[in-house]
C-alpha cells in the first residue's frame, strides 16, 4: 500500500504560478533619507554590494507581493532573520485598502504560495510570525506545518487585541493569534532572545534572609518523576530535623550530592522556620542577565490593542485610515525576540507600515511590500516622520528613538516580454539596455554587476562564469574577439538578438537568442497574483458532468 501523507487539500492546490523574476525600479521622488543624503549611482535596484549602506537596505516596495517576493528571492535567500506578516483574515469584511472576502480555496492558495517564497528567505536561525484570527488559524497552522515542517512549530500566541466587550455578538472576540514557525526550531530555540524584566517582575524578588547576593524568589525543587534518574529519589532532612521525600509522581530536581552543595551555598530555602519543603532561590542579579522566557498570552496592557494602534496611526498621519492596524508594542516584542540590531526584518503585507516603522526605530534593516496606493499615500508619510524624529508615539520613547536613516521606494518593473500586434512575444519597449541587462541576469541566475572595463562583462554567477547581454547581432569576427578576451579559464553566456559562427566552435562561449532563450521560463505579462487567481480545474470529469445533467 502506498504511504499516504497527512495534509490539507483544496481545489487548485496543485496549480502553482510560474512567476516572472522581475527587476525593481527606484522612484527617487518617494525615496527618503535623513540629511546628509546618501547619493546612489543608478536608478536600478543594485544587487552588487555584499555590505550595502543602511539606506539601501531599507526597501519599501509597491506591487503585487508574490511577484515582489520572487524578485527579492535571488538576493535575499537565506538572509532574513525575522518575518512578520498580517495577511487578509478572510473574514468577509471589505476593507478600504483591499477586499478581504476571498473564496476559501483562493485564500489557501494565496497564503501557501507566499509562504513557500518567504521560507526560502529565512536564515537558518530565522522565524516567521503570522497574525490571524479564529476563522483561519487552524487552516493556517496546517499549511505552515506542510511548508515549514511540524517539527518547526514554535508557538501559537494569543494577543488580547481589545479590552472592551462586544455585546452585539454571541461571543465577544477579544483576541487574535500570532502563529510562530522557525526555519529550524532546534537552532531558533538556542538563539531567540528572552524578554527584558519588567518592573512588575522585579517586584516579585524579595530578600527575607538578607542574602548578600541580593533579592530572590523561590521556585519548586521538584521535577516530574518520569524525567528523573535514580539519584533524584531520596529522603531529605530539613533544618528542623523533619525528613521529607518527593510526592508521588515527582522527584527532586537535583541529585543528593548537588542538593547538599546547593544547601551549603545558601541557595535552598526551607522557610523562615526551616521546616518547609525545599525551594530553589532564583536571584534577581542572575535572572536579569538571562531575561524572561516569553509566554504565549500577550496582554493588551503590555503590547497594546487595535484601538491604541489606530489612534497612533491616525495621529501620525493626521487622517482616519486603517481599521485594524497592529500596535507598535506588539511588533516590537516580536522583533525583539526574533532578531538583533542589524538583522533584516521583512513584511510582505505592509498595511499601514507598522513593521518597518518599528524595525527602523529598533535598529533593524527592513523590507516591506504593499500593493495598494496607500503604500505611497500612507506608508511613505509615516516613515518620513519616523526618520525625521516627528513620530513621538508607539515605542519611540521606550527605545529613545531620535530619528535618522532612510529608505528606498521601489516599484516592480513591467513584464520583460509583451505580445506584438501579430501575437508574437517580443521584448517590452519600456526596457532600456540597462534594464534589459539586469532582467536577463536575473532570469539566467547571474548577479547584475556590469564591468567598467570589459564591455562583455555584465554580471557573474561564479568568479569564472560571466554573462553578456546585447540587442544586437553578433558576427563571427565579434564572437572570435570576445572568446579570445574571455580566455580559456573563464566562460561567458551571451544573450543576443542573433549570431553567426561560420561553423566555428567557441568552447568558452554559450550563445542564446532573446527572447527565445527565456520564453518558457515563466508566465509573462501577468501583473496581479493577489486576489484574481484562476485556480479552478480546467476540465470537469465525466462523473461530475453526468450529475449536472441529471440535475437538469
Amino acid at each position: 500500500m502506498k504511504n499516504q501523507k497527512l495534509e490539507l487539500t483544496w481545489i487548485g492546490k496543485d496549480k502553482r504560478p510560474r512567476l516572472e523574476p522581475r527587476i525593481f525600479l527606484e522612484d527617487k521622488e518617494l525615496s527618503y533619507q535623513a540629511q546628509p543624503a546618501i547619493q546612489t549611482s543608478t536608478d536600478l535596484f543594485s544587487e552588487q554590494s555584499e555590505t550595502p549602506q543602511a539606506f539601501n537596505d531599507n526597501l519599501l516596495i509597491q506591487g503585487d507581493n508574490l511577484l515582489a517576493l520572487k524578485a527579492l528571492e535571488q538576493q535575499y535567500a537565506g538572509k532574513v532573520k525575522c518575518i512578520y506578516i498580517d495577511p487578509p483574515y478572510n473574514t468577509g469584511s471589505a476593507f478600504e485598502q483591499y477586499d478581504d472576502g476571498l473564496e476559501h480555496s483562493l485564500w489557501l492558495t494565496l497564503i501557501r504560495d507566499r509562504l513557500l517564497l518567504l521560507k526560502s528567505m529565512l536564515t537558518d536561525d530565522g522565524s516567521i510570525w503570522i497574525s490571524i484570527d479564529d476563522k483561519e488559524q487552524a487552516y493556517l497552522k496546517v499549511i505552515c506545518d506542510e511548508v515549514f515542517g511540524r517539527e518547526n512549530f514554535v508557538a501559537s500566541i494569543i494577543w488580547e487585541k481589545r479590552k472592551t466587550r462586544e455585546n452585539r455578538r454571541v461571543f465577544s472576540f477579544n483576541h487574535d493569534f500570532v502563529i510562530v514557525f522557525a526555519k529550524n526550531k532546534n537552532i531558533f530555540d538556542k538563539c531567540r532572545n528572552a524578554l527584558p524584566m519588567t518592573a512588575d517582575i522585579r517586584a516579585r524578588y524579595k530578600n527575607p534572609d538578607n542574602d548578600l547576593r541580593g533579592p530572590w524568589q523561590s521556585i519548586s525543587a521538584l521535577a516530574q518523576a518520569g524525567h528523573g534518574t535514580t539519584n533524584q529519589f531520596y529522603e531529605l532532612e530539613l533544618p528542623s530535623g523533619r525528613k521529607v521525600s518527593p510526592p508521588k509522581g515527582n522527584c527532586w530536581r537535583y541529585s543528593a550530592t548537588r542538593m547538599e552543595a546547593e544547601i551549603a551555598d545558601g541557595r535552598i530555602w526551607f522557610g523562615e522556620n526551616g521546616d518547609n519543603a525545599p525551594r530553589i532561590k532564583k536571584f534577581l542579579s542572575e535572572s536579569e542577565d538571562n531575561g524572561v522566557t516569553p509566554e504565549t498570552l500577550w496582554k493588551a496592557d503590555d503590547v497594546g490593542t487595535t484601538d491604541s494602534a489606530k489612534k497612533h496611526v491616525n495621529q501620525v498621519l493626521g487622517v482616519t485610515s486603517f481599521d485594524t492596524p497592529k500596535p507598535e508594542e506588539l511588533i516590537s516584542r516580536i522583533i525583539y525576540i526574533a532578531s538583533n540590531p542589524g538583522d533584516i526584518v521583512l513584511d510582505s503585507f505592509a498595511g499601514s507600515g507598522t513593521t518597518g516603522s518599528v524595525a527602523h526605530k529598533m535598529g533593524r534593516r527592513w523590507v516591506m511590500v504593499e500593493l495598494g496606493d496607500h503604500c505611497e499615500t500612507h506608508i511613505v508619510p509615516r516613515l518620513k516622520k519616523v526618520i525625521d524624529g516627528e513620530d513621538q508615539g508607539g515605542i519611540t520613547k521606550a527605545v529613545n528613538w531620535q530619528g535618522g536613516g532612510g529608505f528606498r521606494y521601489l516599484r516592480l518593473a513591467p513584464s520583460l516580454l509583451k505580445k506584438d500586434s501579430w501575437g508574437n512575444w517580443v521584448i517590452n519597449k519600456e526596457y532600456n539596455p540597462e534594464m534589459l541587462t539586469a532582467a536577463l541576469c536575473k532570469h539566467m541566475g547571474f548577479t547584475y554587476a556590469p564591468s567598467q572595463t570589459q564591455f562583455w562583462n555584465h554580471g557573474y554567477s561564479t568568479e569564472n562564469d560571466f554573462i553578456y547581454v546585447t540587442t544586437g547581432s553578433l558576427a563571427y569576427e565579434q564572437l572570435k574577439l570576445i572568446s579570445e578576451e574571455v580566455g580559456s579559464s573563464r566562460t561567458l553566456l551571451i544573450c543576443c538578438k542573433a549570431f553567426i559562427t561560420d561553423g566555428a566552435e567557441f568552447p568558452n562561449l554559450t550563445i542564446k537568442k532573446i527572447p527565445q532563450a527565456i520564453l518558457n521560463k515563466c508566465e509573462w505579462d501577468h501583473d496581479d497574483y493577489s486576489f484574481t487567481l484562476n485556480i479552478l480545474p480546467d476540465e470537469q470529469d465525466d462523473e461530475f458532468d453526468d450529475e449536472l445533467e441529471d440535475a437538469e
